[in-house]
C-alpha cells in the first residue's frame, strides 16, 4: 500500500493530484508579489517581513519586504508585498 495520509492516497486514486478536497489548504503564488492562502487556521506573527499561518499540517511562513495582509477572510486570506520566501514547516 502506498505511504501517505488517507486523502493524499485519496487524489491518488481519483486522479485529482491538482485538486483540493474540502478541509485542504492551499497556497498559491502570484508572481513574487502576492500569495493566497485558502483552508488556514490563523495567522501567528504578522509584521513587514513576515507573515505566518497556521494551517492543518503545520505552519506557512511567508517573508520579504513590505508585507501586508489586503484580505482576510475565515476562509482565505492574501499576503502582498515582496515575496522572497514560503516555508512550511510540518508538525512532527
Amino acid at each position: 500500500m502506498a505511504k501517505g495520509n488517507w486523502a493524499d492516497r485519496l487524489m491518488e486514486g481519483m486522479d485529482l493530484a491538482g485538486e483540493s478536497l474540502p478541509g485542504m489548504t492551499v497556497a498559491e503564488l502570484a508572481g513574487d508579489r502576492q500569495v493566497l492562502v485558502e483552508g488556514h487556521r490563523g495567522v501567528t506573527e504578522y509584521c513587514r517581513e513576515r507573515v505566518s499561518v497556521k494551517v492543518g499540517y503545520g505552519l506557512l511562513s511567508i517573508s520579504g519586504c513590505g508585507l501586508e495582509l489586503r484580505r482576510m477572510s475565515k476562509q482565505q486570506l492574501v499576503v502582498c508585498g515582496r515575496i522572497d520566501c514560503i516555508q512550511l514547516r510540518r508538525k512532527c
